[in-house]
């Protein structure tokens, strides 16, 4: 059924439907092999021409849930769950910034920075005894939004104008680098742009190793927007707070969310998920 089957992706374009890519996915995810092939099955019965990939992750997301697989339908969807740390990006530095602090650098967030010619709001700095980070934040709401060259070269002429001013005279002997981030992926022009120019650039997906995804998989951090027990609004709610990892709910997160008048059954059931999506 699926073969030749053209499907839309985020970025409008189209690509022939792959339906290993879909298991795999899903077996990233922790799905057992029986329900991969079970989803696996039931999406390419359905599957049309010119169908989009968001409405292919959400049939797979929604049995996912059916088949009572919540942890893994949380992990499934941690692309679209930082995507919901929108939509003014701030959670995604924090967010950033927890993953380089799990990763042994000391960060800061929202530092400024005097240039040669203007100060300079860095997303984040993070810094540990043997390199200093600075990294822009390039956040997207859609995710077929790509950062492009020109948001390339903005940043790496933000990173020039402080280095003319000697930021890193006082690091001399540790490693620096200048990093552009983003949730989405990069055009091939940004990427031939920062591979001449020096600046370093992270991706979902990019580079192969080293990636967003690698990133979140190895320190083990998932945005709070990935809980498959909590609502939108109490997502948000909860993002208002300052409130970005689960783990963040693993000591007084039950008096947390009591406070928000949830229920005592469904805060049960979200700690429950917070617990193994945590370990």
């Amino acid at each position: 059924m699926s073969s030749g089957t053209y499907i839309i992706k985020a970025n409008n374009e189209k690509e022939v439907f792959n339906v290993k890519k879909l298991k795999t996915s899903l077996l990233k995810s922790g799905a057992s092999r029986e329900v991969v092939e079970v989803i696996a099955q039931k999406i390419e019965s359905e599957l049309t021409d010119g169908m989009k990939t968001k409405d292919i992750y959400r049939k797979a997301f929604s049995m996912l849930l059916k088949k009572k697989e919540n942890i893994p339908a949380a992990k499934y969807s941690v692309r679209r769950a930082v995507m919901d740390l929108g939509p003014n990006g701030f959670p995604f530095e924090d967010f950033v910034g927890e993953i380089y602090r799990a990763k042994g650098y000391s960060v800061e967030v929202g530092k400024n920075v005097k240039g040669a010619c203007v100060m300079h709001e860095i997303d984040v700095v993070a810094q540990n005894k043997n390199e200093i980070v600075m990294i822009e934040i390039k956040f997207h709401n859609n995710l077929g939004v790509k950062s492009d060259l020109k948001v390339a070269l903005y940043v790496k002429a933000r990173f020039d104008d402080i280095a003319k001013l000697g930021f890193y005279d006082n690091n001399k002997d540790k490693i620096k680098t200048n990093m552009l981030v983003t949730n989405t992926k990069f055009t091939s022009k940004a990427i031939q742009f920062g591979t001449c120019a020096g600046l370093k650039m992270i991706g979902w997906n990019y580079p192969g190793k080293g990636n967003l995804q690698d990133m979140i998989e190895e320190t083990k951090l998932h945005p709070l927007t990935c809980l498959t027990t909590l609502s939108n609004k109490e997502k948000q709610e909860l993002l208002q707070q300052g409130i970005v990892l689960c783990r963040d709910f693993k000591v007084g997160g039950g008096n947390m969310l009591r406070t928000m008048n949830i229920p005592e059954n469904k805060v049960k059931k979200i700690l429950e998920e917070v617990g193994v999506l945590c370990n």
